[in-house]
């Protein structure tokens, strides 16, 4: 991963220096020139996929312009350019299932009927489609084909059942389980669904609308819960403690948290369909299947509401500091001692931020003096990032500059070398606010970062190395995050605001993040807290749409064993799906040897998020 961001690094320098012949004043310019970011981002939010055989250019790399006989859109030219674009995965592919490559050999009719589980929203269109076919192609030549009305008497069946148990489907549709976002419970078992959708005697009430429980009957059996239009469903559980909303995985918003059933998570990007009870199949089956399922494969769109090349996992991190004793225990004990426990999980992710509060420079000597505040890393501590898989660097801390605008320079010219994407910092103002843009499984990011807090020598001028100051430039990047919301799916701000040592969210810390959410950000996440602070969500009936705003998440990789509060951590891992937030998960961890996170224990993890909830600011 790294040495693909160093090629593009590198290929965006030179495309940048021979083709507008523009050179770089002592490392002081943005990567790219306003000309091929417009470039860049035109391809983006346009066709947004290179040619099959991948040999287009990358994008954020500079193409000159094609005489053309029809006029083209203005393309839109961002108020900053970024500091790096990064090239797009392949174009989704579908997900269908692939044919009998050679039909049976069938002789005499072919019949075919629906099965009293096909549900009434998609009967009439396999009618339909079915009573316009006459003739079938066979192994053995054209054949008449009927439909009947008794399934029981027909060759080929046409039902709704588990998808574990489908041969042949021609369409899938997963559900969740869900409860209010601020919950304790992470799992529930398939046993406990049933009996709360069956209405068994001391099970908690479910709730589904009725598309919803006509799909699931297969697999639930009837229900005798309460009937809720789908847009009701969050209001309905809010006011009754307990209860559960089984709903279509894709109409999930962040103010939902979606369990786990039976330990398997359906917003996992390792997600296995046939290993999950809450997902069925139309499938098509009997003799002469094979036939008749090609015939119908586009009657029902989509064929999943859960595709995958649709999804992208992004997880956000506090406060990384790889300093004082925490550099020690590295030195001591291996560069990646720190994320020996959590990589995993982390490296999974298909997007893996850090925030990184200190400069990276290579005469750094761990200090482990109580107390020291001017803070370093070694590029040998590199290791312990790497092995999380890291992809994106924010650079907005209050020590960047704590070895002066030099020590910055050489922290920065450091990342770029090593091809590592960073923002929030830069070699002037203009760089340091400008926004990383990202693309993952068609799904585009804007990434900044900006520092609203002291001291004044960490912020970056016109031509003085440093991060960006949020309250110089607030109307700037308020302005920026507007027009990203029109030219990207999800824009991520995060924000070094005022240090606290409370779980509740300082006054101006709220109205600070709330006025970027309105100005159009989908989440906003606190990177300066040394504990977690609360989290406010925000669905898809809500002003703005789908989002959160994560006030604090804590340290990650830094030495405060001072206190419990300073040891608790979290992670926000955010599912993106088709473009939107879809829902965020809370990962915790406890820090142990002034330097390893490890993951929280289940009474744990209750004491930490009953914190953060509580102390969540009214609306």
């Amino acid at each position: 991963m790294v040495q693909m961001h160093l090629r593009l690094f590198h290929l965006l320098r030179m495309g940048a220096l021979l083709a507008l012949s523009v050179a770089l004043l002592s490392g002081c310019q943005p990567l790219q020139s306003a000309f091929s970011v417009v470039s860049a981002l035109d391809e983006m939010v346009g066709d947004g996929a290179p040619p099959a055989d991948g040999s287009g250019p990358l994008m954020g790399a500079l193409a000159l312009p094609t005489p053309t006989p029809t006029p083209t859109p203005t393309p839109l030219t961002l108020l900053l350019p970024p500091v790096i674009t990064q090239p797009p995965t392949p174009a989704p592919t579908p997900t269908w299932p692939t044919p009998t490559p050679t039909p049976e050999p069938l002789d005499g009719p072919i019949t075919v009927a629906l099965a009293d589980s096909v549900p009434v929203q998609w009967g009439p269109a396999l009618l339909a489609r079915l009573n316009r076919i006459h003739q079938v192609e066979t192994g053995a030549g054209l054949q008449p084909l009927y439909v009947l009305d008794r399934p029981e008497t027909a060759q080929v069946r046409i039902d709704l059942r588990p998808v574990a148990s489908a041969s042949a489907p021609l369409a899938e549709r997963v559900f969740a389980v869900a409860m209010p976002f601020a919950t304790v419970r992470d799992d529930v078992s398939l046993d406990e669904v049933r009996a709360a959708w069956q209405g068994a005697e001391g099970s908690p009430p479910a709730y589904a609308s009725v598309e919803t429980v006509a799909l699931l009957r297969p697999v639930l059996g009837d229900f005798a819960g309460v009937l809720t239009p789908q847009g009701q469903l969050l209001s309905a559980i809010e006011s009754d403690p307990g209860a559960l909303a089984i709903l279509p995985f894709d109409q999930l918003d962040p103010r939902f948290k979606a369990l786990t059933v039976d330990g398997v998570n359906v917003l996992s990007n390792r997600f296995d369909i046939r290993a999950y009870p809450l997902a069925v199949a139309l499938d098509v089956s009997g003799r002469g299947a094979s036939v008749v399922q090609p015939l119908l494969r586009d009657v029902i769109l989509p064929y999943t509401n859960r595709d995958a090349s649709r999804l992208t996992q992004l997880i956000m991190t506090g406060v990384t500091a790889m300093s004082r004793v925490t550099a020690l225990r590295m030195d001591q004990k291996g560069y990646d001692y720190p994320s020996r426990v959590i990589s995993d999980v982390f490296a999974a992710a298909d997007i893996t931020h850090i925030s990184n509060e200190v400069p990276f420079l290579d005469d750094c000597v761990a200090d482990p003096t109580e107390n020291n505040l001017i803070l370093c890393s070694h590029p040998n501590y590199w290791a312990a990032l790497e092995a999380l898989g890291t992809d994106i660097v924010g650079l907005s801390g209050n020590h960047v500059n704590d070895f002066g605008r030099e020590g910055a320079r050489r922290s920065l010219t450091w990342y770029r070398e090593n091809g590592i994407p960073y923002y929030g910092s830069g070699f002037n103002v203009n760089e340091a606010c400008a926004p990383l843009l990202w693309e993952h499984h068609g799904n585009t990011f804007a990434f900044i970062a900006a520092l609203a807090f002291w001291p004044e020598n960490a912020w970056a001028t016109t031509d003085l190395p440093g991060a960006c100051y949020y309250y110089d430039n607030r109307e700037l990047l308020l302005a920026l995050v507007r027009q990203l919301s029109e030219a990207v799916d999800i824009v991520s701000v995060e924000l070094q605001h005022t240090e606290t040592y409370e779980p509740y969210p300082i006054a101006s810390q709220i109205a600070d993040f709330r006025e970027l959410r309105a100005a159009g950000a989908d989440i906003v996440t606190g990177v300066q807290s040394h504990v977690p602070q609360a989290q406010e969500p925000y669905g898809v009936g809500d002003p703005g749409g789908p989002g959160i705003i994560s006030y604090g998440l804590g340290n990650f990789f830094f030495d405060q064993m001072w206190s419990w509060e300073t040891r608790t951590e979290l992670a926000a891992r955010h599912t993106i799906y088709n473009g939107r937030l879809l829902n965020t998960e809370l990962l915790t961890m406890v820090l142990e040897d002034f330097a390893q996170p490890r993951w929280a224990t289940p009474e744990e993890r209750a004491e930490i998020l009953n914190r953060i909830f509580r102390a969540a600011p009214p609306r």
